[in-house]
């Protein structure tokens, strides 16, 4: 597990993909100068924020002007500041006005970039929350109340940020908009499954494939018209009659000048594991990088899959390790505490219960499951009679969305911190 947080490491990330020759950087074989004259900019938005911009300062020296990034609660480190990048805090996964505010500061600093500016961008996961600038009309707290209806309905990310880029004026790349004519790169820690570049942090820098009426059949599909204020509808509707112009799409000149490069992915944590795993005697799989669905549904499949492995020695003999990454939903139902991950493995508890010698872990890679302080739970086939020992019952907890409570009880939860990195989750089947 550490080995797939390590591989994903934000500062490791960036040293790797950009490097600086003489007056220039480097990165996957496109220089770009940086003695034309202009000024160079760091924005960014992301949990892994700090750490890309302590690692691009490092790269960029005497050529680095100044810089703004935002990062979640609790990932700002004053005891490392870094010179001439401002960092500041913001709420995650509902926006708040810091963020707000922050982003209002960014649009000021790239409302006066010219041809010779160079504006590094640097994206994580977490980026759409972080970096907001809700359209004329809708409120932040409109958007608060948005992402949790959404949220809590069980919307994809690639849903959730379709909206999100049709009532913001950053998102869907839109900040290519203020940064033109300056030359634009972005640096991205990809937390969306498949890594499309419009999904991650809603595409700021990115041509934007989806489109307002898109926006408002999410909307119906979800059935929460009636919950979220009139302002964002009338907005949307606005956008859909063609009153609004929409986001930047591809062939838009603006993007003429912009770059955007992958430098960390679930991909990547999942090879990390998997070279660890071998290491350490396993035979090893990497399943998929496209795990997704409600999370008590996958949660069947992956049970089905250990025990075919217990059972059988099918896909892979003992000792196995297989290893899936993506991102689960949960639809809300009961008033607990817990995350996508600590629902999965909670509702894989029954099937699983008796197999000996197995082990079905889920983390996310941000060290942080939902709005708990816990990245995941381990279930093993005892899990069930230690539920029962404590007088748990698994499938009350799982009706009440309570999955942090019954993994807190039995001491079962992974307590790692904010690893200040995020690419998705990962889950580890293990039959020793």
């Amino acid at each position: 597990m550490a080995a797939g947080v390590r591989a994903v490491d934000p500062r490791s990330a960036v040293l790797n993909n950009v490097r600086r020759i003489n007056d220039s950087i480097e990165i996957n074989g496109e220089y770009y100068d940086l003695s034309r004259g202009g000024r160079t900019l760091i924005i960014g938005a992301g949990k892994a924020g700090q750490p890309m911009a302590g690692a691009v300062s490092e790269i960029l020296g005497k050529y680095l002007d100044k810089g703004l990034v935002i990062v979640k609660d609790g990932y700002l480190d004053n005891s490392n500041p870094i010179d001439r990048i401002e960092i500041i805090e913001a709420g995650h996964p509902i926006p708040d006005q810091r963020g707000v505010a922050a982003t209002d500061r960014i649009i000021n600093l790239l409302n006066h970039t010219q041809r010779d500016d160079l504006v590094i961008c640097l994206i994580s996961g977490g980026g759409s929350a972080l970096m907001v600038s809700p359209v004329e009309g809708v409120l932040v707290a409109d958007l608060q109340t948005l992402t949790a209806e959404l949220l809590a309905s069980g919307a994809t990310i690639n849903e959730i940020n379709t909206l999100r880029k049709h009532l913001d004026h950053v998102k869907g790349g839109q900040i290519a908009r203020y940064a033109a004519p300056a030359r634009l790169i972005s640096l991205i820690l990809s937390d969306v499954v498949g890594d499309p570049l419009d999904v991650v942090a809603s595409g700021p820098t990115v041509p934007d494939s989806t489109t307002f009426n898109g926006a408002l059949k999410i909307l119906t599909k979800y059935q929460i018209d009636d919950r979220i204020s009139k302002s964002i509808i009338k907005h949307l509707n606005s956008g859909s009659a063609g009153e609004i112009p929409e986001t930047p799409k591809y062939g838009d000149d603006i993007f003429k000048s912009v770059s955007n490069y992958v430098i960390g992915s679930n991909q990547a944590a999942g090879q990390g594991a998997l070279l660890q795993a071998q290491k350490e005697g396993f035979h090893t799989m990497m399943l998929t990088n496209y795990l997704q669905g409600e999370a008590k549904e996958v949660a069947k499949v992956l049970a089905a899959i250990l025990r075919q492995v217990a059972s059988k020695n099918q896909p892979l003999p003992r000792p196995a390790c297989i290893i899936l990454g993506g991102e689960t939903t949960v639809t809300l139902q009961g008033n607990g505490l817990g995350g996508r991950n600590q629902e999965l493995a909670l509702a894989s508890i029954h099937d699983l219960a008796g197999i000996q010698d197995i082990a079905l872990i889920t983390m996310a890679t941000d060290g942080g499951d939902g709005p708990t302080d816990a990245a995941g739970a381990i279930v093993t086939g005892e899990t069930m009679q230690k539920a029962q020992e404590s007088g748990l019952n698994p499938q009350v907890y799982l009706q009440n969305n309570d999955s942090y409570n019954f993994f807190k009880a039995l001491d079962d939860q992974l307590i790692i911190g904010p690893t200040q990195t995020n690419v998705n989750d990962i889950v580890f089947l293990f039959a020793f």
